[in-house]
């Protein structure tokens, strides 16, 4: 094993947008393949072709790249060991049922769907909750190894519908020893005979996935925890099969948990709950429900990469900020834990104001642009930049750089507790000498603006208290903000003195109207 190339796969099935459980399987099946100088393939396991969604497999593609990886193989670059769908490796497969049956580890059964649904409600009936196909309901079932062989014969070549099901054998231990989970023992008697082959000619997952393992030269399966309880199968297999010696070792990650309470992540949480989760928003073909996804809702793929690598994972270290190559430096599948993760959205929120903030002006004035045109804005990047080196520290995403909308639009409210603390009597007098005192500046700029507004101060003997509050609300109508000195510096002299004077005289309108009532 240790002079074998380390190759891994992502298998999905394409039945719909995938959960960022699915891509952080993806992510972590990158990060171990690029460590050890390996490869990664994208393999879309497509045999159950009634829950084919389209649009499923681009999707998985688009969000893998969004967020800065991508496959050395796989349905969309090719490779030597295609094809990787398995739709189109539907010739492959059949000779390995067929040999598994010379060799007595598999049979066909004749079983219908509908008696199949009988003897589960029988069962059920004589109070057994759920009933398997195993090494013991088998001999009271209709397959090869109950029939006649001349019965069997004849029904095969009558063209009778049957599916091929694995031969568990008894009371035998299966051994899997995983990297993540440490040994996992579990009896045969407690496995039941799955379905290998379909009637339909088409293999099911358990006998697929294994073939293209070994033929695609997998030596590495890291997958999440709900395909735990089918490795001792998938072990067995590879017994069957004589490739035990080539096995891959397994890796089964943990559960992505619900923030508040217990139970797997779903869309419902994330919706309840108001967060993604979905890398990219997805459009339901059938329906036309809209699914949100990380890069709509604002989120920078290195954010995401970083939430995606701590739900399951820790370096051993405080650090908790990594870009993709110091990922790969320390990433391994040893750290990661057992036990389920559970979505932080505060620490999704953290990730992305870090990565926000780490951004030049310039960049976020560039990433403002289509937002403010959205609006009806038509300013320039240089704008956009001034408005965003204000508005960065309180911003988590793009969008929340916006929020300063005073930086586009003169106010036409005022923030009526600002009003009602800080506008006295005189204040529109001293309002009228500061409109004065501004309109004397010659050279336009947030320091002279400061140095302009403090001489003021002294000359009418008040506080900053009395004033900045007042020449706030007239010029954004807000409470609060950035500074108003940077503010007005962005907003220009006109606008700025426009305002002021537009702003006394609405405020004083609404104080009249509100003592004569």
């Amino acid at each position: 094993m240790s002079e074998r190339k380390v190759r891994v796969r992502y298998a999905p099935s394409p039945t719909g947008p995938q959960h960022i459980g699915g891509i952080r399987t993806a992510l972590y099946n990158y990060l171990f393949a690029k460590k050890m100088g390996g490869d990664v393939i994208l393999r879309i396991e497509d045999t159950d072709q009634t829950r084919f969604v389209p649009g499923a497999e681009d999707y998985i593609v688009d969000s893998v790249r969004w967020l800065g990886f991508d496959f050395d193989e796989g349905v969309h670059v090719g490779g030597a060991y295609g094809p990787y769908r398995q739709s189109e490796r539907k010739g492959i497969y059949r000779q390995y049922a067929d040999r598994l049956i010379e060799n007595g580890h598999a049979y066909y059964a004749f079983d219908t769907s509908e008696e199949l649904d009988a003897v589960r409600e029988q069962a059920r009936t004589a109070g057994i909750a759920s009933w398997q196909y195993n090494n013991i309901t088998r001999n009271s079932m209709k397959n090869s190894l109950t029939l006649p062989e001349s019965e069997v014969q004849k029904r095969l070549a009558s063209g009778d519908p049957y599916t091929i099901r694995i031969k568990m054998p008894r009371n035998e231990e299966v051994k899997v020893n995983d990297i993540i989970r440490g040994w996992v023992v579990v009896n045969t008697n407690q496995l039941d005979d799955k379905v290998l082959f379909k009637s339909d000619g088409m293999p099911t997952y358990h006998l697929a996935n294994i073939v293209d393992d070994h033929l695609m030269e997998i030596t590495h399966v890291i997958r999440g925890e709900e395909w735990l309880p089918s490795a001792p199968l998938h072990v067995h297999l590879y017994r069957c099969l004589g490739w035990e010696e080539t096995m891959p070792r397994f890796a089964h990650c943990p559960l992505l948990m619900k923030p508040d309470g217990k139970g797997k992540l779903s869309k419902r949480d994330g919706d309840r709950l108001g967060f993604p989760v979905f890398p990219l928003e997805w459009t339901d073909p059938k329906n036309g429900e809209i699914s949100s996804g990380y890069r709509e809702s604002g989120y920078f793929p290195e954010a995401v990469i970083n939430i995606l690598a701590f739900l399951g994972w820790n370096p051993g270290t405080h650090q908790e900020l990594f870009g993709m190559d110091e990922l790969i430096q320390a990433f391994s599948l040893e750290r990661v834990g057992k036990a389920g993760s559970k979505f932080d959205m505060d620490k999704a929120r953290w990730y992305n104001q870090h990565y926000l903030r780490a951004k030049s002006d310039a960049e976020l004035g560039a990433l403002m642009q289509p937002l403010l045109k959205a609006k009806g804005h038509d300013l320039t990047v240089d704008y956009a930049s001034k408005v965003a080196a204000q508005m960065k520290e309180r911003a988590v995403f793009i969008s929340d750089l916006l929020d300063g909308d005073f930086f586009f639009l003169a106010p036409t409210v005022y923030d009526a507790k600002t009003v009602h603390k800080k506008w006295k009597d005189k204040t529109p007098m001293h309002m009228e000498k500061l409109y004065e005192a501004l309109d004397g500046i010659e050279k336009w700029s947030a320091e002279n603006i400061e140095t302009r507004f403090k001489a003021l101060l002294e000359q009418l003997q008040t506080g900053m208290g009395a004033m900045l509050p007042n020449f706030r609300v007239l010029v954004t109508g807000s409470g609060m903000g950035p500074s108003m000195f940077a503010i007005s510096e962005i907003l220009g002299k006109e606008e700025t003195l426009l305002r002021i004077r537009n702003g006394i005289a609405a405020i004083v309108k609404l104080k009249t109207e509100a003592t004569q009532t």
